[in-house]
This record gives C-alpha cells, structure tokens and sequence, in this order.
C-alpha cells in the first residue's frame, strides 16, 4: 500500500507524494470526508469490490470535491481515477488531461494521465506522459511505477497495439506470414546459360 500525503507549500499548491509502499496510513485532503475516504482506499485495494452505487456515490463526492478545491489537481486526480473505475473513460481523460495541465511537476498526474491514455490505446502520447512522470520521480517506488508502465508501453508499441492507423485493419483482413528469427536463407545458386 502506498502512503498518500498531501503537504501544503507556500503558494498554497498541495502536492500528492507517494512514498514508502511499506507503510499503510493515508492521509487525504480536509475536504474529502471519513466515508470517502473509505470508499477510495477500498478503491485502491481493488476496484472491482465496489457496488455500483458506491461507485456512484464515489464520484459524485469526488465531484463536489473537485468543484470545492479546483485548483488542487490531486483530488483532480482522484477524481480521474474514480471516474475510471466507474467506466467513464472520456470524462476520466478529461480530468487527468487537465490535472496534468495544471501542475506539469506532478509525478501521479503525469503518471495517471499516461496510465490512462496506454490503456485507450493511444500509446504515443502515454509513453511521453510516463516519461515526464518517470523524471518527475522522487523515490525508488515512484520510478519503479513508471519503469513498469513504460515497459508495458513498449510492449504495447512493439506488438502493433495501437489507436488509429491501418495496421489494425489490414491485418484483421489479410493473414500475413511472419519471418521466423530462426529462419536461415539458403545461399542462392546462379546458373549461367
């Protein structure tokens, strides 16, 4: 479990730090209450736990919180997360796009936005978001979360798993061979008449 704190700097930003995946303590912002809080650790833990009223009603607090602090792009953020789990993806992307707009130094912005567009299948631009979180990055944990999302991305790009383009389409109609690795020519013989 990762510890969650948010810390108030002296221009009143907030930034969401994720530490030590040992320790087992949240800490949230004032504005989301016990019940919230609640709702998104048991989100944390596993998303498929939640009803779906409880994710409704997830997302409707997290709303109220967003519209209450807007300028706080963690709660953006958790906001994105939650939307996610209820499958509201283009809502979701929306608010993960705008958290990272408003603090392009937030690593679980940068991470999350990156996390969701690899999972939209728009690879590109998740793999340039997983970079800047991967340099954003302030502990061992954080740069291992963003190593392995990097590498799922890779994959995903090397394997063709991607949005748009032609290549999807072609070959759900034509069955192409490939080349084996593995596979050696034979020398070719000329012969001259």
């Amino acid at each position: 479990m990762n510890k969650a704190s948010i810390e108030s700097g002296p221009a009143e930003s907030q930034e969401l730090s994720l530490t030590s995946p040992v320790s087992s303590s949240l800490e949230w912002p004032a504005s989301l209450s016990g019940e919230t809080s609640n709702l998104l650790l048991r989100m944390f833990r596993d998303p498929r736990v939640l009803e779906p009223a409880e994710r409704g009603e997830l997302v409707a607090q997290l709303r109220s919180a967003v519209e209450l602090a807007p300028h706080v792009p963690e709660i953006r953020v958790l906001f994105g997360m939650a939307l996610c789990v209820d499958l509201r993806a283009q809502e979701a992307l929306e608010h993960l796009r705008e958290a990272a707009r408003q603090a392009p130094d937030c690593f679980i912005a940068r991470l999350k936005f990156g996390e969701l567009l690899m999972r939209l299948r728009i690879c590109r631009q998740a793999e340039e978001e997983t970079q800047a979180a991967a340099r954003l990055a302030a502990s061992a944990a954080q740069s291992e979360m963003a190593r392995r999302q990097a590498a799922a991305i890779r994959t995903m790009l090397r394997e063709g798993i991607e949005r748009g383009g032609y290549s999807g389409l072609v070959s759900r109609f034509f069955h192409f061979p490939r080349k084996s690795r593995q596979q050696s020519t034979a020398p070719a013989i000329m012969v001259s008449e």
